[in-house]
């Protein structure tokens, strides 16, 4: 899995949230309990520094940034950290160290907690997320939150996903984040059960990943992008798209389209202050304009995005050449791709021209690409002709076919010898060499080119 970005720094998020309080939006309370992984493996190496001090270097600046937003309260809970992994671990390990209260007050302590953290225990993680219920005290407006960091698995026996699950059913909290710091993508699945999962594979991008947490956490404005089929369902996807401020043309966001666990698009979390051109980069790339986003809603963008694949084989035995070709839109010159010989791509349902740059050129007209389905292209492997030339000079191959001869291309008159890779069929040679000034001077060679064979073509 890769790791997400975000495009708006933490005073960008300060402001959003304060401009939504001053105007006078009617909001929850959002309450954030961070469960923080303070297990012997935090002492693992990593980066530039062991996991805990990377983690509490860039948590307390995450912190800091967190005490002016309204609306915000924020807890600590901690596992791992009270009893030695040796000689037995403690799987009931864990503890509220700070509790809920105002961002302003709650955040400070927070930062002085971790920041004494010593790593010394196991990973309960089911059994942290089984105390942390009461950790939520009632709240008639509130919205419950937990973003779970931990940079390992559950190593108590328990089953962090169906004490999540539970929970969440019960309404104690909304589906957690969890970040995983430093594990391997194997896990990925292990937690996608448990909430929603977010790799940090470097400390490079941890701050940003936990700057997004917080957006989606915070914010009630969600986006989906459903890239349509040709019967306006929302299955393409693994597709680059790009968000554009609509004013001002510069680039927002950069996401790579997938579909969830569940097979429905991902859901985002953009800011609902500007207007957006939206870019899919599919073959050819489809374009929409002026998006607005809904604040404190769900927003879904239709783009119809259907799309097939175009298959290119050779047919015979390979050689060491494989061409490529040109890829235009049906009737025009512009070039959508470049496509080489032995590769897949995927293209929106239409009709194109392709031009394989083989010698001589193959043109096919009105290839057709449909929903989901592979049209597979086969021309025959190229062979060649090894032209041995007594000197320089000047000349050019021409494709034979009994009736008329078609260029085909010209020699380099700097080489001695030559390899030029051609299409099946009867070709002719017309040579004169340099200091030979005379047109009767002109040397002739017919010869044959068969699939994945030299033929050997002598002027001398």
């Amino acid at each position: 899995m890769k790791p997400f970005t975000l495009k708006m720094n933490v005073s960008s998020l300060v402001i959003l949230f304060h401009f939504l309080f001053f105007i006078g939006l009617s909001q929850p309370t959002n309450r954030i309990l961070f469960i923080f992984d303070d297990s012997y493996s935090m002492y693992a190496p990593w980066n530039s520094n062991i996991k805990i001090e990377v983690a509490k270097k860039i948590m307390g600046e995450f912190l800091d940034s967190l005490k002016t937003i309204p609306n915000l309260e924020l807890a600590l809970r901690c596992y791992g950290h009270q009893t030695f992994i040796k000689p037995t671990r403690n799987c009931k390990d864990t503890k509220l160290e700070v509790p809920f209260n105002t961002a302003s007050k709650s955040a400070p302590l927070i930062k002085q907690r971790i920041q004494k953290l010593e790593p010394l225990g196991t990973t309960p993680i089911a059994y942290s997320l089984g105390e942390s219920a009461a950790d939520f005290t009632p709240c008639g407006n509130c919205r419950n939150i937990i973003i779970l960091i931990t940079d390992g698995i559950e190593e108590c026996g328990g089953v962090p996903c169906e004490v999540s699950a539970e929970l969440q059913k019960k309404g104690i909290f909304l589906r957690p984040f969890v970040i995983g710091v430093g594990l391997d993508v194997k896990f990925a699945d292990v937690f996608g059960c448990m909430g929603k999962f977010y790799d940090v594979s470097n400390e490079a991008n941890f701050k940003d990943v936990l700057n997004l947490v917080l957006t989606e956490a915070i914010s009630q404005t969600t986006v989906q992008v459903d890239l349509l089929d040709i019967l306006k369902k929302p299955t393409e996807t693994d597709v680059n798209m790009t968000f554009y401020d609509a004013n001002t043309k510069q680039v927002r966001y950069n996401y790579l389209h997938t579909l969830n666990h569940r097979g429905n698009p991902d859901t985002l979390v953009l800011s609902p202050n500007i207007t957006y051109d939206l870019i899919v980069h599919t073959i050819p790339p489809i374009e929409k304009k002026n998006i607005t986003i809904q604040q404190g809603k769900h927003n879904v963008i239709p783009v119809d995005a259907p799309q097939g694949y175009l298959k290119l084989e050779l047919d015979g035995t390979l050689s060491k050449y494989f061409p490529t070709c040109v890829i235009r839109k049906k009737g025009e010159m512009n070039t959508l791709n470049i496509q080489d010989f032995g590769k897949v791509d995927k293209y929106i349902v239409g009709k194109y021209d392709i031009e394989v740059l083989t010698l001589p050129r193959i043109k096919l007209y009105d290839v057709d690409i449909q929903q989901s389905t592979t049209n597979t292209i086969k021309i025959p492997t190229s062979g060649n002709a090894y032209i041995t030339k007594g000197g320089s000079g000047f000349g050019s191959i021409f494709l034979d076919d009994g009736k008329k001869m078609t260029w085909v291309c010209n020699l380099n008159p700097s080489l001695q010898t030559e390899i030029i890779y051609l299409q099946p069929g009867n070709y002719k040679l017309e040579f004169r060499y340099e200091n030979a000034k005379q047109t009767l001077n002109t040397i002739e060679k017919k010869f044959a080119i068969t699939s994945a064979i030299t033929t050997n073509v002598k002027l001398n």
